[in-house]
């Protein structure tokens, strides 16, 4: 469940990381419902027909961006991310949280944002990637025009480290 950065926006769908960790991947399976523009509300109001559809064992809930860029408030935010993460666990799957992070200019708004998934994750128990785009720093090279959005060349270095987070997950 995710935004533009897990839909491949700018990108053939199977240039996005989500593809790539499907294709690298013999231990997972991935179902991407992602979509472009997403926000937490949104996810929250489709999450239900996605478990039901797909049955996943783990749920990877990679929101926020968008509302962070709308300025929503943060607890609004995490009560929607909370309640997808306790509707996954309510079907019998693990959830892997991928942490988000705003443009400094922002300010405070933008560290309480990326905090808030740390809380939210230690709160709920669930796996974490404290910020998606760690990997691809702040080189020019790893994102579309926009500045955003990651380029088909970044996308492997996201593929990976959302594996790696997977793996680190406590078996069940």
């Amino acid at each position: 469940m995710g935004d533009s950065l897990s839909a491949a926006y700018g990108l053939r769908p199977e240039q996005g990381w989500v593809a790539l960790a499907d294709a690298k991947s013999a231990r997972y399976a991935f179902h991407n419902a992602s979509i472009s523009g997403e926000t937490s509300a949104g996810g929250r109001s489709r999450i239900d027909a996605e478990l039901a559809r797909v049955r996943p064992d783990i749920v990877i809930i990679e929101l926020g961006a968008n509302d962070g860029l709308r300025g929503l408030p943060l607890v609004q935010m995490g009560a929607n991310l909370g309640w997808m993460i306790g509707r996954a666990r309510r079907g019998g799957a693990q959830v892997l949280l991928v942490g988000l992070q705003l443009p400094p200019n922002f300010g405070r708004y933008a560290d309480d944002f990326q905090r808030s998934y740390l809380l939210i994750s230690q709160r709920l128990g669930t796996g974490l990637i404290p910020h998606f785009l760690a990997p691809l720093g702040t080189e020019r090279k790893w994102f579309q025009a926009d500045n955003l959005h990651p380029v088909a060349a970044a996308q492997p270095m996201l593929a990976d480290q959302v594996l790696a987070a997977l793996d680190a997950l406590p078996a069940r």
